[in-house]
């Protein structure tokens, strides 16, 4: 009978034979030389392959081999470091408590090696799954999938990303770890305390260089290049010569001056014709007043002129004026301001104004302050003269913003009191998680109802849409002024937060949205930066989904102030112009 014990010490005979002679040595030698160079900490990289393994995994919009190989890259990198971290913990508190015999170091290779393969198989793996989830996700959105070939790209690129963030870690150390001999050698640091007080001394530099000079710098370079996208003229954006428009010679705001977003809201849009052949009815000229960063002087605000603007163009005589706060750049969307002038006939007033130069990603980040005081100070202005006349001569006083605009235009009212005493009815699209007035409705929304379709109050004056037909749940009885705001399940615009770095949200431990995929799951720290990825992705789905709403900004006016006249007939036919107003508008802007 073989004896176990026996049969282990030959075979630990037979490895030290094999790596001290021929090949063997040289295989050794090799992987000795490889381990030197790589200095690849093995229980980093099996941690880092689950982080990966996890970043794979479905998200709120469906990403292509690009975005996902960079979300993939960064989080293994994090995983790598927390693996090194639990590795130096062993070692300094566990592993001088256990009396464990060293193994051969071919057996040490051996498993060195396995790991390494083991690792790269459970990666693919999980590449051809989250191919197969992409298509998913793509399936319940109306899109085209992509395919398991093309998905494999993402584990090179994801590899590439990981190997450079390790690198910059590494170059920081050996940085750390050079001051830290300058502070033994002139400053006479104690060479136990030198690495933590070189650590210190670089992050303060960084942190005040980053935080300081760099920040502004960063910004001060961004305002800058997006100032000259600001002030490109688009040969497709005409200057208006209508008085009903700002940037018409008879305008207090200046054509040059209302930036690119601002001429092309002013220059575009139905004329009476077009609203008239829509309709079948008589029509007037849509008032459309922009104020640009640039129009205002020294001794005018920018909401000064705005109601300038309004005055000149008798904007208060008309049926029904609108607010729109801006996002970003001053983007304006024309499918909303479209399907509410060829609601009324032409009988509006829309008025809007830029805050920033830079894009909304960017504006989220700095402007957020300056967003609010420019919804604040915008509406004040705008409510004050309106509050001045006569009730039964004023026009109907309605609120609009999407995305970050939302977030400026709720930040004028105190809460829903104040909002419901102030305006004839409010539409907010996408508005983000960081809402102050959206994020209460939520929270306190009924008993038994799911954060991606709340309902607050029995949906009495604020209700939540994700299609036409949520506007009218849960009953017919909707009070005015009416509130709605309109919310796709796969918003990621909606659903990013902090809070998911550490916690599971209502929207992922309820039942999940028509169009998010049910093997979305919550990771800590993984969720947060896979929905921040799908930030930039946000509107590169079809309508309906995601960031991208469409027409369903007709539907949430029709809910909140269609006139008595409105038909589902005439509804329909709107839809049909706006949508083909927006594909030109995608095709030339």
């Amino acid at each position: 009978m073989l004896d176990p014990a026996h049969a282990l010490t030959r075979l630990r005979l037979r490895g030290r034979v094999f790596f001290r002679h021929g090949w063997g040595r040289r295989i050794a030698v090799l992987a000795r030389r490889v381990e030197d160079i790589i200095d690849l900490n093995h229980t980093g990289l099996v941690v880092a392959t689950v982080f990966f393994a996890w970043s794979v995994t479905p998200s709120l919009v469906p990403r292509d081999w690009l975005f996902q190989g960079l979300i993939s890259g960064l989080n293994a990198a994090v995983g790598y470091g927390v693996g090194c971290v639990l590795q130096w913990l062993f070692r300094m508190w566990i592993r001088p408590r256990i009396k464990l015999e060293t193994p051969p170091e071919w057996v040490r290779y051996a498993v060195k090696v396995a790991v390494v393969v083991l690792c790269a198989l459970a990666a693919a793996y999980m590449l051809v799954m989250s191919a197969d989830w992409q298509r998913e996700i793509t399936g319940l959105m109306g899109m085209e999938g992509t395919t398991r070939a093309a998905y494999l790209r993402t584990g090179a690129l994801s590899f590439a990303v990981g190997a450079l963030v390790v690198a910059v870690y590494r170059t920081v150390r050996e940085l750390v770890r050079f001051i830290a001999r300058l502070l033994s050698r002139w400053v006479r640091v104690p060479p136990a305390f030198a690495p933590a007080l070189g650590a210190l001394v670089l992050t303060v530099l960084v942190v005040t260089v980053f935080n300081g000079v760099a920040t502004r710098a960063f910004f001060a370079v961004a305002n800058s290049a997006f100032s000259v996208r600001n002030d490109k003229v688009t040969q497709y954006a005409v200057q208006p010569a209508r008085p009903e428009r700002s940037g018409s010679p008879a305008s207090l705001a200046k054509w040059d001056t209302l930036g690119s977003e601002g001429r092309w809201f002013v220059s575009h849009g139905p004329d009476p014709m077009l609203i008239s052949a829509v309709t079948g009815k008589p029509a007037l000229e849509p008032i459309r007043v922009y104020v640009g960063l640039q129009s205002a002087s020294k001794d005018t605000t920018e909401e000064d002129l705005a109601v300038a603007e309004l005055e000149r163009t008798k904007a208060f005589d008309r049926k029904v004026l609108v607010l729109v706060t801006t996002t970003g750049t001053g983007w304006v969307n024309s499918m909303s301001a479209a399907a509410l002038e060829y609601m009324y006939g032409g009988d509006t007033a829309i008025v809007a104004s830029q805050y920033s130069y830079l894009p909304s990603v960017l504006s989220f980040l700095a402007d957020r302050q300056k967003v609010a005081e420019n919804g604040r100070k915008m509406f004040d202005a705008v409510y004050e003269h309106w509050s001045r006349l006569p009730a039964d001569h004023r026009p109907k006083l309605l609120v609009y913003g999407e995305s970050l605009g939302s977030q400026g235009s709720e930040a004028a009212f105190d809460g829903l009191a104040d909002l419901r005493s102030k305006v004839d009815g409010a539409l907010w699209v996408g508005p983000p998680n960081s809402n102050r007035l959206w994020r209460q409705f939520v929270e306190r929304r009924d008993p038994g109802t799911r954060e991606v379709d709340p309902i607050y109050a029995d949906g009495l004056v604020v209700r939540f849409a994700r299609t036409a037909a949520d506007l009218e749940k849960p009953s017919p009885d909707w009070r005015k002024p009416r509130i709605a705001y309109l919310m796709h399940p796969s918003d990621p615009i909606i659903w990013w937060s902090p809070d998911l770095i550490t916690s599971q949200p209502d929207w992922l431990g309820e039942p999940r949205g028509a169009d998010v995929s049910p093997q979305m799951r919550w990771w800590p720290f993984v969720t947060f930066w896979q929905v921040a990825a799908d930030l930039t992705n946000a509107q590169g789905v079809s309508d309906g989904h995601g960031h991208n709403y469409g027409s369903l900004v007709l539907d949430g006016w029709a809910a909140i102030a269609a006139p008595p006249d409105f038909t589902p007939e005439l509804r329909e036919k709107i839809r049909v112009q706006i949508e083909l107003a927006e594909y030109y508008e995608r095709a030339v802007k």
